[in-house]
């Protein structure tokens, strides 16, 4: 059968080649490597009997020249092996914008696209299972605490512009948001301007962005893994055990608006570009058999340079968006070390190599201190990051290149690039003294600190250092390990340098996760991909699907159930890259869907629910607001006190300034533990309006006021006096809401040395007790008992009736005869 030129017939028949024989990969795989190696060569050049060659021959998949012989065409011969549709040039007829319409459709395998969008489906819904604790009482709440500090700059920025074109806000001055992650600000704010503006559209980005931000972050992910594996269905995989990672879903879930989304995406494109740099040229020169010529094809490619220009982007647009930056450009450098090592080894010239690399590290570079110098955005020596890695990154290439052409050992090259770094960061400590002191506060204060969950090692000995990773990043993490022990095995040995991207980000986000689990969401985005190839490896084992590709060089190939890549059949329809499989094998794919992600899918909705508000804790919110406006209180008189890590909760939904937390931290847990909670009246000097009392974790004393506002609500009783300043206004063994009021004076008078006592009934949120409080009379007969509920008090056989506005200002009220 002759293909004659046909990329169809020659895709045919390499289909049904590879269909009819179980080796059918492993023989086509040799004679593309001789095809690599020779414009034309012979039989006696290949490891093949006879027979298996005449049928090359004979389908038309080899073809003869001259005396001679070669693959007909090696990119359709390798896109079928690899599971991918080749695309052919076009030759129907174009639209009006030169769109090639029967291209676009005949390069979609559907049944690997609806697979992908399945997994992204996933993803979505992993970051929903909050979705009533997110939308309650009309309100969009968002999870844990920073979330509200995000809202508070994005309600600030919508309010003073007037459309997403007035950038000027951005700037610093006039605002302080241009100091500490501007990107994130300046994002959540320009997609809330073109949604409309105003408070509908930022409750709309604060709620749906990180669930958006996600979804894109998964197709990169999709991307990268097919980049590095050539299997579809390693990338569906990936993208499944990226959906369900326990820490990653909970910082990006539903109404999660913070920084973490922006990083996590410009470092997925960060990721993304360089590994189709990395890969592109990889396949290049295993297409020629010299280097020279592959790189300098890589660089007369459009394509490459659009790439190059995107992965600046990324790296300005990751500086820009959190505070510690700079952190996630060292493992750039190293990746840089290594692969100029790599190139060495390889005897490709690290300079032209790294060419794109340094050129887009160049732009980014500019970008960064553009913004900085123009719109004050960044310290300067978080803007200046990306300039010493590009300074380093010429220094070590250069290196590479004297050792490529002196042929020295690659151990000495290692050690000069140490010392190397070691130089660009003395010499930046000693050129720029106040930026080293302030990165290195920095770094204290990212890693060193202390007082939030999230600062705990991914390997704390609270859970027995194993389950640390199981919980924060579900079973995947041990299968990811071993996959990057293979990764590791391979980059020594072979010329793989988008592996070696991988396995360095990956490596050195293990260590800080490590230091602090907070950077496990990171490492999440890596460990996705050697997962979802783990998982496909293990499907393999048990003859549930064939081999990922980067191992079918040393595996005999398994079941075909689940293919990978769209092929065609022999009767000239697309056979599907991911295909359903029998009753029998689908329950095996459950069970071990179960194994894998089983821990995951419990993990999510409980981290999830653990930074969710209750709804006591709203109905305590919407207590205090009522009670706000009732009372005419603003801020600060309106002002929320409470545990730290919900104090930016209350005070957004009460009185819009939820910047800080900081009083909230300094005098919470001092209040909480004090025995005289009337005492701190005077302390709070109507900087706190309302106090939020909530259990917590252990024995509470009974004489601190903890227990005497959330156990006896502050009225008394069982040993103990009624409070004079708090008024429950919401009651809840989950959240107890109480207004600080200067309370109403009642006028008693008794025996010198004998007490007094008033009591009221009260009823607070269906909930109802006696607020008794009991004083001693003076020596002149006299007793002043200030109570901060209205009502009818009793005082022996005399009353007194107190209103509202008498406890919110404080007047004196006399007994009834």
């Amino acid at each position: 059968m002759s293909t004659d030129g046909d990329p169809d017939a020659l895709s045919d028949a390499t289909a049904s080649f590879l269909a009819d024989r179980d080796d059918g990969d492993q023989v086509l795989e040799t004679v593309l490597a001789a095809d690599a190696e020779h414009d034309t060569w012979t039989f006696d050049d290949i490891d093949l009997d006879s027979g298996t060659f005449g049928e090359l021959v004979s389908s038309g998949i080899v073809e003869k020249v001259d005396g001679a012989y070669r693959v007909a065409d090696p990119k359709v011969v390798e896109a079928v092996m690899a599971g991918e549709e080749f695309e052919k040039e076009p030759t129907s007829v174009a639209d009006d914008r030169g769109f090639d319409l029967e291209r676009f459709w005949t390069a979609i395998d559907p049944r690997a696209m609806v697979a992908l969008v399945g997994a992204l489906v996933v993803v979505a819904g992993a970051r929903m299972t909050a979705f009533r604790s997110i939308f309650q009482s009309g309100r969009v709440v968002s999870p844990a605490n920073d979330p509200y500090y995000f809202r508070y700059w994005m309600e600030e920025l919508v309010a003073e512009a007037s459309g997403p074109t007035e950038y000027g806000v951005l700037m610093d001055p006039p605002h302080s948001v241009a100091l500490r992650r501007p990107l994130a600000h300046a994002t959540n704010w320009f997609v809330a301007e073109l949604l409309g503006g105003g408070q509908g559209a930022a409750d709309t980005v604060a709620a749906w962005l990180p669930v958006v931000a996600s979804v894109a972050l998964g197709l990169v992910i999709y991307k990268v893994a097919v980049l590095l594996t050539r299997d579809v269905r390693v990338g569906v995989a990936s993208v499944l055990v990226f959906a369900v990672t326990p820490i990653h879903a909970v910082y990006t879930g539903l109404g999660f608006i913070d920084h973490q989304l922006h990083q996590y995406f410009w470092l997925g494109i960060t990721l993304l570009t360089l590994t189709w740099l990395a890969v592109d040229l990889q396949r290049r020169l295993e297409a020629r058999s010299e280097p020279r010529p592959g790189v300098l094809a890589q660089l007369r490619t459009p394509l490459t340079w659009v790439v190059t220009i995107v992965f600046g982007l990324s790296v300005a647009a990751g500086i820009h968006a959190w505070g510690g930056s700079p952190l996630l450009l060292i493992p750039l450098a190293g990746y840089v070390a290594l692969r100029v090592v790599m190139d060495a080894r390889a005897d490709v010239s690290p300079a032209l190599a790294s060419l794109p690399l340094l050129v887009g590290l160049s732009f980014g570079s500019w970008l960064s201190l553009a913004l900085h110098h123009r719109w004050g955005w960044q310290p300067e020596f978080v803007a200046t990051t990306p300039a010493l890695v590009l300074g380093g990154s010429v220094a070590v290439i250069a290196l590479g290149e004297l050792w490529r052409r002196l042929d020295i050992h690659l151990g000495g090259l290692l050690a000069l690039e140490t010392a190397v770094a070691t130089g660009v960061l003395l010499a930046f400590r000693h050129l720029q003294p106040d930026d080293w002191a302030e990165a290195m506060a920095r770094v204290d204060d990212l890693l060193f600190r202390e007082s939030a969950t999230e600062a705990a090692s991914l390997f704390s000995t609270e859970y027995f250092v194993i389950f640390g990773p199981l919980y924060q990043l579900g079973m995947g993490f041990y299968i990811a390990l071993a996959v990057l022990g293979w990764i590791a095995w391979l980059v020594v040995r072979r010329y793989e340098p988008g592996w070696l991207l991988l396995g360095t980000y990956a490596g050195y986000l293990l260590v800080l996760a490590g230091i602090q689990v907070r950077f496990a969401g990171q490492l999440a985005i890596l460990l996705a991909i050697p997962t979802g190839m783990g998982v496909v490896r293990l499907l393999s084992a048990i003859e549930l699907a064939r081999p990922p590709v980067p191992f079918r060089d040393r595996d005999a190939t398994a079941g075909d159930d689940l293919q990978e890549g769209a092929t065609v059949a022999a009767d000239g329809g697309l056979e599907p890259s991911i295909s359903v499989p029998d009753g029998r094998r689908l329950a095996y794919l459950l069970g071990i869907g179960l194994l894998v992600f089983g821990l995951s899918l419990i993990y999510v909705p409980t981290l999830t629910a653990n930074v969710t508000y209750s709804e006591a804790q709203l109905e305590a919110v919407d207590a205090i607001d009522d009670h706000a406006d009732a009372a005419n209180r603003t801020h600060p008189a309106n002002f929320v006190l409470s545990e730290w890590g919900d104090n930016r909760m209350y005070n957004h939904f009460v009185n819009g300034e939820s910047q800080q937390y900081v009083y909230a931290q300094s005098n919470y847990e001092e209040f909480r533990a004090d025995s005289d909670p009337d005492g701190w009246y005077n302390r709070f000097s109507g900087r706190v309006g309302y106090v939020v009392v909530t259990p917590v974790d252990g024995n509470v004393s009974s004489d601190t006021a903890q227990a005497r506002l959330l156990e006896d609500r502050g009225a008394g009783g069982n040993g103990s006096d009624g409070l004079a300043h708090y008024q429950a206004i919401a009651v809840d063994d989950d959240a107890t809401a109480f207004a600080v009021v200067p309370g109403a004076k009642l006028a008693a008078s008794g025996e010198p040395g004998s007490n007094v006592t008033v009591e009221t009934d009260v009823s607070v949120s269906g909930e109802s007790f006696t607020y008794e409080r009991t004083v001693a009379v003076g020596e002149n007969g006299q007793a002043t008992v200030r109570v901060p509920y209205a009502g009818e008090y009793t005082v022996g056989n005399r009353t007194a009736t107190v209103t509202e506005a008498d406890v919110l200002n404080g007047k004196s009220v006399a007994l009834e005869e």
